[in-house]
């Protein structure tokens, strides 16, 4: 895309930041990355330090039994392990009111639809899970090209009970329990991921959640945009991600 495209796109023009920024010769910028550089391997070891604190929280077991709907009729959670111990949900947006699903959840699902593949290799299922009816999700689903499992709880409290949901009362008192803390999330659905754990006995446990800012780091596009000169580049926004657009709206 050109400069001019890329203005015309955006409605701001484009800054050109070599103007303000430090230009050195070669041996100055290896010497600058060198130092960086240790930054970054400290940074590596304290998040390997913080994911195995992840690993080790403490476990609540699932008692509760879900029933879904999706591409394999109704099942119930345990089934949705397809055979393997770990179970990764994607928590999408899409009330049942919606005609289509959120926007930057899609922008997540487009990041996580390939690897589902690689994540099978290592006991690990991922599937997707929303409160829209069954026949919203295959309907939206076939129009984005996505292959992975995507099923509904609108039959049942799943989505409530793990704080991506909240009822019209909670979103107009401004009191729905998201990513821990009471606040006004300003809408009835909110993005997170869940993880599960179903041990030899056939007994559920739910490990870990993560929601808003959490969930960052599983989406491959915004890692590789934060090594660019202009990072995201979504400051002075209201909604930083007033850009993101389903990825067949983009050249609408």
């Amino acid at each position: 895309m050109s400069i001019n495209e890329h203005e015309k796109r955006t409605g701001k023009k484009d800054k050109d930041l070599s103007k303000n920024h430090t230009i050195v010769k070669q041996d100055e910028w290896i010497k600058a990355r060198k130092d960086l550089l240790i930054k970054e391997k400290e940074f590596t070891v304290v998040r390997d330090q913080l994911s195995q604190q992840r690993r080790d929280l403490p476990w609540v077991r699932v008692d509760k039994e879900y029933i879904f709907d999706g591409s394999n009729g109704k099942q119930i959670l345990s089934e949705l392990f397809d055979g393997r111990s770990q179970l990764i949900v994607y928590h999408f947006m899409f009330d049942p009111s919606w005609d289509a699903g959120c926007p930057s959840c899609s922008f997540w699902a487009d990041n996580f639809n390939k690897i589902i593949i690689h994540l099978n290799q290592r006991d690990v299922s991922m599937i997707a899970i929303s409160r829209t009816p069954y026949d919203k999700i295959a309907e939206y689903q076939k129009r984005m090209g996505w292959d992975f499992i995507w099923v509904s709880s609108y039959n049942n409290d799943f989505n409530f009970d793990y704080h991506v949901s909240f009822t019209e009362e909670e979103v107009v008192k401004k009191n729905a329990f998201y990513n821990y803390v009471i606040q006004d999330t300003g809408i009835s659905e909110m993005p997170g991921v869940s993880v599960f754990y179903k041990n030899p006995d056939g007994h559920i446990f739910h490990t870990y959640s993560a929601y808003a800012r959490g969930i960052d780091i599983l989406n491959g596009a915004y890692n590789y945009l934060d090594l660019v000169p202009k990072g995201r580049d979504e400051a002075g926004h209201e909604n930083a991600q007033f850009w993101v657009r389903r990825h067949d709206e983009y050249n609408k």
